[in-house]
């Protein structure tokens, strides 16, 4: 599948800035199942410092914000082919080592609530993959879908405690959960086609898991499926701050508004 994304981030300073910089983690990753046929970024009021690949093979660039600007402009566009492994990402690779995975960070401590979960789980199948598959279930049924309840630094145990949250919850639940039984679990940010629409409001996150057999294994916990050739992967990590699309620091700009646009659409060949 070809699929054609075009993803704007805007942001807005009540106040000109006198110094920023952003990181950005957007540019999908040359990995299985999926291939960048083109991709470009372009700015307005802003212009490249650096680039490099951090230690999750991410390719992260750094920005620095025009110094008096009030507003920044951030066009990523391109075409990504997909291929369907059933959510199959494979061998571990990267500058971190596998057991790395299973440390537990601020965002995905489990408290009680998580433990138990995670316990439940446990007893629900006979292998590996067959726990995490009915890991996602409990956390879909515990756990509905609804923007506004959580910010991006709620922790997994608190939005567990919520009983609501946006897949990036879901998929810091997740990743607790299968810490605590030992297996290793990462976050992953990236762009997922609708069937819907293609206008929309957000990138996408779900987790990956280690199984023994096979590698690494997606599993989108809000959707209720492992990743199809509907998915486009931005980045991996540890939790949302190792594989955030866009972080930064402004001094000067006293508060700023973000808007983000995002067109996800598959591509037809020309007959």
């Amino acid at each position: 599948m070809h699929l054609s994304i075009r993803h704007t981030t805007r942001y807005r300073f009540s106040q000109p800035v006198i110094h920023g910089l952003q990181r950005l983690r957007l540019t999908p990753k040359a990995t299985q199942g999926q291939k960048i046929i083109d991709w470009t970024v372009e700015y307005e009021a802003a212009h490249e410092e650096l680039c490099y690949e951090d230690q999750n093979c991410n390719t992260v660039t750094l920005i620095a914000v025009e110094k008096g600007a009030t507003e920044v402009l951030v066009t990523c566009t391109g075409t990504i082919h997909t291929d369907d492994s059933a959510g199959v990402i494979g061998h571990h690779a990267g500058h971190l080592p596998l057991w790395a995975f299973l440390g537990q960070t601020p965002l995905t401590k489990p408290g009680s609530r998580i433990r138990h979960l995670a316990a439940v789980a446990s007893r629900s199948g006979d292998g590996t993959l067959e726990v995490l598959h009915n890991l996602s279930q409990l956390i879909g049924d515990a756990v509905t879908y609804g923007a506004g309840a959580t910010s991006v630094g709620t922790s997994a145990e608190e939005a567990m405690a919520a009983g609501q949250g946006v897949c990036q919850d879901h998929a810091h639940i997740f990743i607790a959960a299968a810490r605590q039984l030992d297996i290793p679990a990462r976050y992953v940010s990236g762009y997922l086609l609708m069937d819907d629409r293609v206008e929309q409001d957000a990138t996408h996150a779900w987790a990956e898991a280690f199984v023994d057999e096979l590698g690494w294994v997606g599993f989108d916990i809000s959707n209720g499926i492992s990743p199809d050739p509907r998915y486009v992967r931005l980045a991996t990590g540890r939790d949302y701050r190792d594989a955030a699309p866009v972080t930064g620091i402004t001094f000067g700009g006293a508060s700023e508004e973000l808007i983000v646009k995002l067109a996800v659409e598959q591509q037809f060949a020309q007959q």
